[in-house]
């Protein structure tokens, strides 16, 4: 209801006008809709396996390793090489009261061997622990007595 002028009614406007709020929050919306491709567009694609059970990260000292498709290497997020990578566990390992912990992520295309490579590279420079990133799904996988049922040497 609008008030009128020179009506006599000297009343106070008792109503709440919400109208500047919802421009704020619409104006806030659109900020977010604009700059999250932005942000999207800045992370690494790798394709990790998918398994259903998983544990969420301990605490310490972690070294995010990634193994790329294309054979590249990243450590937490950068493009590394083998003794630029040795260094940075020596590096840490000097630093970490605690056990290091690296954190390792392999494209699904990543041959089973480069990934035990990498393994006997932490354990070799004494880095025991280390957990492996998935994509955590609720799919059952194929019955391991089952596999290769009906199928001839």
């Amino acid at each position: 209801m609008g008030s009128k002028f020179g009506s006599g009614d000297d009343g106070v406007i008792a109503d709440i006008n919400i109208t500047p709020f919802v421009d704020i929050v619409l104006v806030v919306l659109i900020i977010f809709m604009v700059t999250t491709p932005a942000m999207i567009k800045q992370s690494i694609k790798v394709n990790l396996p998918d398994a259903a059970t998983g544990e969420p990260n301990p605490e310490g000292t972690n070294l995010g390793l990634t193994l790329l498709s294309d054979g590249g290497m990243l450590l937490d997020g950068q493009p590394v090489t083998v003794p630029q990578l040795v260094d940075a566990i020596r590096a840490a390992k000097a630093k970490s009261k605690d056990d290091v912990i690296a954190l390792i992520a392999a494209d699904k295309s990543v041959a089973y061997g480069r990934v035990m490579w990498l393994v006997d590279l932490l354990r070799g420079e004494g880095v025991a622990k280390y957990a492996w990133n998935i994509d955590k799904t609720q799919m059952i996988g194929p019955d391991p007595a089952s596999v290769g049922e009906g199928t001839s040497p």
